[in-house]
């Protein structure tokens, strides 16, 4: 499935680097919908999202340093040429499965 660029309100915040604005949002109970969501080269950097779904998302070349994705869902994102340095990525994701993602724009799958 090709990303998209989503009406979401919530994610028309984050295309504008409007964090300090979603954060208040999603913290006030907003829920995204950011399934299969293009994020390509968006500046995620202090970003609040436990629990968000990102499945199917596309994050090639997006700054998402510093970013807690612990508590989301990443299956079938693809994260190619983003900033990744500090991101907190779920137990779920195996090295290498961020690292071919990362390196050669795969989707993650989480472990069988």
């Amino acid at each position: 499935m090709k990303p998209k660029l989503s009406t979401d309100p919530m994610y028309k915040l984050l295309r504008d680097g409007k964090i300090t604005e979603f954060n208040a949002r999603f913290q006030a109970k907003e829920k995204p919908d950011f399934t299969n969501c293009d994020f390509r080269g968006v500046d995620l950097r202090g970003l609040e999202v436990t629990g968000v779904d990102f499945s199917g998302s596309y994050f090639r070349q997006a700054d998402l340093r510093g970013v807690d994705l612990s508590h989301c869902n990443l299956d079938g994102a693809s994260i190619h040429g983003a900033q990744i340095s500090g991101v907190l990525f779920p137990r779920e994701l195996s090295p290498q499965e961020i690292m071919l993602s990362h390196q050669q724009g795969t989707r993650m799958r989480y472990g069988l």
